[in-house]
Order: C-alpha cells, then sequence, then structure tokens
C-alpha cells in the first residue's frame, strides 16, 4: 500500500497545482489507509505537508503580485494563535474513548476521522457549486469587520488545529467578502495563511509525536513536485472542470469514509 501512498502523494501536489487547492483535503485519508498511521499523528503530518506545499504556492503567487501580507496577517492573527494552543493543549489532552453511544465506545480515532469526513464533504459541495466569488477590485478597508475577522479566524484555526486541514474552501470566500479582496489575490492570501497557520501548528506538536523525519520529507517532496507538475498541465486543461471532477471525487471519497468508519468497524 505505501506505493499507493506514495503515488497518491505526488497526486495531491497535482491537484494543488492544477486546481489551486483541495488537494490537501486528502492528505489525512492518504496518511491513514494507505500508509497506515494514526489518525491525530496523520493530522500533524498533514500540517507539516499541506504548510510547505502551500508556502510554495504562495512563494509563486506572491511573485505574481498575488498575496496580500497584510491582509494574511491581519486576518490570520487569531487564527494562527488558536492553532498553535489547539495542538499543544487540546489534542495531547483527548482522551482514547471520548464517549459512548449505546454501549459504542466513539474513540479518538473514529471521531477524527467522522469529522475530516464531513470537512472532505463540505469541500466537495464548494468545488462541485463551482459559484464564483466576485469581489471589487480594491481593498474596501471601511468594510472591514474586526470582530468577524476573529471569530472567523478562531474557526478555521478550531478546523486546522484538530484535523490538519487547510480550509482553503472556507479562507478564500471569508478574504472575498470580509476584505473585499479580488478572487486571484485572494487565492494567493489564502495560501500564505493556510501556510503559517499549518507550520505554527505543527510546531505545537512537536515532543507531543514520535515524527519520523524521512519519511515525512520523502512526502512533502513529492507533494512539492507535483505542484509544479500540475501547474504546467494547468495551462493546456480546464481548471474549473478539473475542480468540479474533484469535488465529485472527494465526495465519494468523504462518504467512504464515513461508512468505513462507523459500519464496518
Amino acid at each position: 500500500m505505501e506505493v499507493f501512498g506514495y503515488v497518491a502523494s505526488l497526486l495531491i501536489g497535482i491537484s494543488l497545482g492544477l486546481i489551486g487547492g483541495g488537494g490537501s483535503i486528502l492528505t489525512v485519508p492518504v496518511m491513514v489507509y494507505l500508509f497506515g498511521l494514526q489518525p491525530l499523528l496523520a493530522t500533524s503530518y498533514s500540517l507539516f505537508i499541506v504548510g510547505s506545499t502551500s508556502l510554495v504556492g504562495a512563494f509563486n503567487n506572491f511573485r505574481k503580485g498575488l498575496v496580500n501580507v497584510k491582509a494574511a496577517l491581519l486576518f490570520g492573527a487569531s487564527s494562527i494563535v488558536t492553532v498553535f494552543l489547539t495542538r499543544k493543549f487540546i489534542v495531547p489532552a483527548i482522551p482514547k474513548t471520548i464517549f459512548f453511544i449505546g454501549g459504542v465506545a466513539i474513540t479518538e480515532s473514529l471521531l477524527t476521522m467522522v469529522l475530516f469526513a464531513i470537512l472532505m464533504l463540505l469541500a466537495s459541495f464548494s468545488m462541485i457549486r463551482n459559484k464564483k466569488v466576485q469581489a471589487e477590485e480594491k481593498e474596501c478597508k471601511d468594510c472591514i469587520r474586526f470582530g468577524k475577522l476573529v471569530i472567523y479566524g478562531t474557526a478555521i484555526g478550531l478546523v486546522t488545529g484538530l484535523l490538519g486541514a487547510g480550509g482553503g474552501f472556507l479562507l478564500i470566500p471569508a478574504l472575498v467578502f470580509l476584505l473585499k479582496l479580488p478572487m486571484k489575490t485572494a487565492i494567493g492570501t489564502s495560501l500564505l495563511i493556510i501556510a503559517l497557520n499549518s507550520l505554527v501548528g505543527f510546531t505545537g506538536d512537536l515532543g507531543h509525536f514520535a515524527i519520523d523525519w524521512r519519511f515525512l520529507l520523502k512526502v512533502t517532496l513529492l507533494a512539492t513536485t507535483g505542484i509544479f507538475i500540475g501547474g504546467a498541465l494547468g495551462k493546456k486543461l480546464s481548471s474549473e472542470k478539473l475542480k468540479k471532477g474533484f469535488g465529485w471525487f472527494v465526495l465519494v471519497m468523504g462518504i467512504y469514509i464515513i461508512i468505513k468508519e462507523t459500519l464496518f468497524k
């Protein structure tokens, strides 16, 4: 299964390069089902992989002038703190068995995978709907609501911290509607926020998990290589059609995980 895992790691990067997001939502399932990692450890590895690949994507967008660093720091302030605190204190405190339902034990592994599957379903709906978000060409500073920024940032920080997912499908609409960023700038800025959230969150894991750095760097290198392959392919293929097709794939995977974790355990 490891061979398929390495192939999937490359495909995660290719999908990120092709459609600008979404691929990271598959990192945890790949870690769990193809490499055999425990779900909580998988979320830790996912933070490093997603953070590193997003940082590469953010740098490419920054060179094109498509990253608003001020907006990333403004929006990311609360989410970065939330991610770090979640990984440093909340995740280690989660008991192996959380509660019982009708005599059935709800374990940390089961709950992690079910919640992740639900996140996959939400992400797939976002990609399948393919609803374009419109924004003004200039940032509207008077429109910024700091209270909403803190709430959104904290919520995204919790998602990233607990599940190891970047949450780009949540970030981009928030950047467009709350900060009035143009769509292309919102995409580049979201990659920087995801990179900061994920990598800072990963530092909160240090000391809590035994990290296999050789394996982790190998998978990260494959995913990063995939970004450049996907970027080259994206110039020849329709990104909107690919995004919708990938959305259906993520939907099927999310349903599969829910069925596998709840009915076949």
